[in-house]
């Protein structure tokens, strides 16, 4: 693998997510305070809404960009030519699609917020800036793929960095001056101007030959990525309704005001999952050149050591996002905005279960071989979207939270975490998943217990920045237990565990090397 991308991809993901991840908790404890919570859970309903409507993207993006792989890696330019038009005709057909969903679905607004008569906005005009803001992303979404199919993902994040921590600030003064909601969604559109303006001067420079293909020669790739796109669009459908709908049924049933508590939790767990998660997602290309080029050996062994980190990480940072949650939910946005502890015990043992999907999913994108699995998404959708009506009717009205998110996991574990490593391994490796069954299972089993043992130590009463210190330091002592047992238990473990520290240590050593060469060569160069 190409240690100095991942190093460049990672490193770049990182710096970017904490600075956007500070820059947004900012923002969003402006509009609570000064503007309301009910606009923080409109925020979500119309993010959902937009998801359902992107089901026209089809999945075509994931399907071509795996397609470029092989002929990026064999240096054939032209195909990767006839790939990146295709690509940027069928955006701007999707784009187009999305546009007129969203004109249609303006009309059954009130039906979709139990409490609509007592908002003081037009629910109209705010969705239909934040339908302009999504559907200018499509003009310019095959460019930032091509970048990204080239390896070259810390471009991509750099120009993401500049563009939101612009709109950050313009969002921040139009709180504070103005106190307007739409101004504030405003400020996406210019915020989706501005990344559009920079990946257009990256890929010009970058890829200059590429966008100069006439858009004709794009009829010759069609054939060999219909058969990918139709798996996708499958994948599209059961992640829209799996993700997309749970906001959309809480503001249905108990309004955006009880909406926008559970944003708070929700947000938080998904930036931390999506922070973690950058440890793997600048991985994808880099994987899927080794399936297009390596062995199923090679693609095996490196998934047993991004499954061990997937692992660490999942403990360590979900176990610190059940003990200070709270704590840090009254800091940014209030006392008055919690929720019951055993909500937040459900939503973070479903982010853990969705967190642990990582390396497999990785690997099923990054090998092609989502078309084997195109039955499960749209089983999954369905199955959880019964099941969070039915949980919803039957639950008390306080329960609804606890009714949705009950259903994502059940879902994820009966469907997920059974048809997804099926197909990984049968179909990429090779074999069996019988033995990763076992450990996967029996590892989300003992994060369920160390959630549980947390619910014991973790004091509830107190300053909260004291208690956000207290209870994180007891839950780097429980990870720290649980990584040590599994090390001692199980010998796979042990063995991805010690090559993953081995080559951490070594890349450490060759930074820290490259560091001091640098330093003696100034040196050298200022008393030459």
């Amino acid at each position: 693998m190409d240690r100095r991308r991942i190093i460049l991809n990672i490193g770049t993901s990182v710096i970017s997510r904490f600075l956007l991840l500070l820059s947004a908790l900012y923002v969003r404890r402006l509009l609570i305070r000064d503007i309301g919570n009910e606009y923080n859970g409109l925020n979500s309903l119309y993010a959902d809404i937009i998801g359902v409507l992107s089901v026209a993207e089809l999945g075509a993006g994931c399907a071509i960009v795996f397609s470029m792989y092989s002929p990026i890696a064999g240096g054939d330019r032209e195909k990767v030519s006839e790939l990146y038009c295709l690509y940027r005709k069928l955006y701007r057909i999707i784009g187009s699609v999305i546009f007129a969903g969203g004109l249609a679905v303006m009309c059954f607004l009130p039906h979709l917020i139990d409490d609509c008569d007592h908002l003081p906005v037009n629910v109209y005009a705010t969705f239909f800036i934040t339908l302009i803001s999504a559907v200018l992303t499509y003009l310019f979404s095959a460019k930032t793929a091509l970048i990204e199919a080239f390896r070259d993902n810390y471009v991509t994040t750099a120009i993401l960095t500049v563009a939101r921590l612009s709109c950050y600030a313009l969002q921040s003064a139009c709180i504070l001056l103005w106190k307007s909601y739409e101004l504030f969604l405003i400020c996406r559109i210019i915020e989706t101007g501005i990344i559009w303006g920079l990946t257009e001067f990256a890929v010009r420079k970058m890829h200059g030959d590429i966008l100069a293909v006439p858009e004709k020669r794009n009829t010759a790739a069609a054939p060999e990525v219909s058969r990918n796109i139709s798996a996708m669009f499958m994948h599209k459908i059961g992640t829209i309704l799996v993700n997309s709908t749970d906001s959309i049924i809480i503001s249905g049933f108990a309004g955006v005001a009880v909406l926008g508590l559970y944003t708070n939790y929700q947000y938080l767990a998904v930036v931390l999952s999506g922070t973690v998660s950058l440890f793997f997602t600048p991985l994808t290309s880099i994987v899927g050149h080794l399936c297009a080029t390596g062995t199923a050996a090679k693609s095996e062994k490196c998934f047993k050591i991004m499954y061990c980190l997937n692992y660490i990480l999942g403990v360590v940072f979900f176990l610190g996002y059940y003990a200070v949650i709270d704590s840090i939910v009254e800091m940014f946005f209030g006392a008055d905005l919690a929720i019951p502890r055993s909500m937040i015990f459900i939503l973070t043992f479903s982010q853990f279960v969705s967190f642990m999907r990582r390396t497999t999913l990785l690997f099923r994108d990054a090998s092609g071989t989502f078309y084997n699995d195109r039955i499960k998404p749209v089983a999954e959708g369905i199955v959880n979207l019964i099941l969070s009506l039915i949980l919803v009717c039957i639950l008390p009205d306080e329960y609804c939270i606890t009714g949705v998110v009950s259903a994502t996991v059940i879902t994820t574990l009966t469907i997920c975490h059974t048809v997804e490593p099926y197909v990984v391994f049968r179909h990429v490796f090779g074999k069996s998943p019988k033995y990763f069954y076992i450990r996967n299972y029996g590892g989300m089993a003992v994060f369920a217990a160390g959630e549980l043992f947390m619910q014991q130590l973790c004091r509830t009463s107190g300053n909260p920045l004291r208690l956000a210190v207290t209870n994180g330091f007891l839950s780097m002592l429980v990870s720290l237990l649980i990584l040590s047992l599994l090390y001692a238990a199980d010998r796979r473990f042990r063995s991805a565990f010690r090559y993953l520290a081995g080559n951490i240590i070594n890349m450490s050593a060759g930074m820290l090397n490259r560091i001091r060469t640098m330093h003696v060569n100034a040196a050298g160069r200022r008393l030459s």
